[in-house]
């Protein structure tokens, strides 16, 4: 694996989405049954073109793949539900981490009153935003408080590192248990669930379970700006998984040009490695998007950089995006072209041996449709399929 940086989910919420809504604005209660829908309104779509049996099967085998992983999700593909965000708003989505505070759709929050706390000096979670739409959306008694922590003074003084990361390192500690209980204790003692920034659980849930038995109450955790660390922990998992596998990571080097003889890649070339190639039977191109800089735009048009691949895309600039910032913008639907097997599609024609998953290929709109995070997994391990099916027939 050839990774330029650090991948999108440093700056997610934890959350998976599958489909939340179809392009004509139509909200989506349960995923697979939308799909017909889906395939008449955007052919396209990713999911189209895997076929919606695929898109089922694929979908139990994710929520498997993480439990191997040792993620404890909650939620199901069949019927979405609701987490809550840092806002206090309530959003549809496929998977939650279980520490993240969540509820059936179209129905109440569990608590009548709730406590939301947040850490002294530390500006990436501002409690009073989630406690307003709380009370005001949901009905809820609502208060709040910031959490003083002396074990904590030392990253107080440098803003650059009171970050949500660094705070999990500290707070996820044994030693630091006591004194966090005693303080929420303090703060939210009547309240029926106590909802914190998410700076624990840095590798796994041992300290919210130690501070929920200390407290005798559920305490839940809601997404803080990035670095994120219910995302991170996502991230590490999976990349654990695929070491444990026997994968090789190159952490740091970014892929610049491929050769090819007809419809095959027979060599790619990297930043580190120079004029030496990189070879492989099977490719899988997952660059992401403009902000991963696995799409480039220029007053020319959109490209993908490294092979050429053919992109959807829009020849009139005034088309790319729309002045309603909270509308669907285009630019969003826009990315390299592959067939039903995932095989990306160059001057008209799929490459035997390069599959494009994820953020990187177009056709939907992974903001609009809540489907982003479904679209990357279930695409990941339809190629996977395809791979080792096309091996076995070798």
């Amino acid at each position: 694996m050839v990774s330029n940086g650090q991948n999108a989910l440093y700056f997610a919420s934890g959350s998976l989405d599958l489909l939340a809504q179809l392009p004509d604005g139509t909200p989506v209660a349960a995923p697979l049954d939308a799909l017909p829908a889906l395939a008449r309104q955007a052919p396209q779509h990713p999911y189209s073109l895997m076929g919606a049996t695929q898109v089922a099967a694929l979908a139990d085998e994710a929520q498997q793949l993480l439990q191997r992983c040792g993620l404890a999700m909650q939620g199901d593909c069949r019927m979405n539900h609701l987490r809550i965000t840092p806002l206090g708003t309530r959003r549809a989505t496929w998977l939650s981490p279980q520490a993240v505070p969540t509820a059936p759709l179209d129905a109440p929050l569990p608590w009548r009153s709730i406590a939301v706390l947040g850490i002294e000096g530390f500006l990436d979670f501002q409690p009073q935003m989630a406690a307003s739409s709380l009370q005001n959306q949901q009905g809820v008694d609502v208060r709040i408080g910031q959490l003083h922590l002396p074990a904590l003074d030392r990253l107080r003084n440098n803003p650059s590192e009171f970050r949500a990361v660094n705070i999990a390192r500290v707070l996820d500690m044994p030693a630091q248990g006591a004194a966090l209980a005693e303080e929420i204790r303090r703060l939210a003692d009547e309240a029926e669930a106590v909802f914190l920034p998410a700076c624990l659980g840095l590798e796994d849930d041992q300290a919210l379970q130690t501070l929920q038995q200390r407290l005798g109450k559920p305490v839940h955790l809601l997404p803080t700006l990035p670095p994120s660390v219910l995302g991170m922990r996502l991230h590490q998992a999976l990349r654990q998984r695929l070491v444990q596998l026997g994968g090789v990571l190159m952490p740091g080097d970014r892929a610049l040009r491929a050769e090819f003889d007809g419809g095959r890649v027979t060599a790619l070339y990297t930043r580190n490695h120079g004029d030496i190639p990189l070879r492989a039977s099977q490719l899988v191109l997952a660059g992401g998007s403009f902000f991963s800089n696995g799409l480039s735009s220029d007053s020319n048009g959109i490209r993908e950089p490294v092979f050429g691949l053919d992109v959807y895309d829009s020849a009139e600039r005034a088309d790319w995006c729309r002045r309603d910032l909270f509308a669907p913008q285009p630019y969003l639907q826009f990315g390299v072209r592959t067939d039903a097997r995932l095989r990306a599609i160059r001057q008209g024609q799929a490459l035997d041996n390069l599959y494009a998953i994820g953020a990187v290929t177009g056709g939907y709109d992974p903001l609009q449709q809540g489907c982003g995070a479904g679209v990357s997994l279930l695409g990941a391990l339809h190629a996977a399929r395809n791979i080792v099916e096309q091996g076995e027939g070798a």
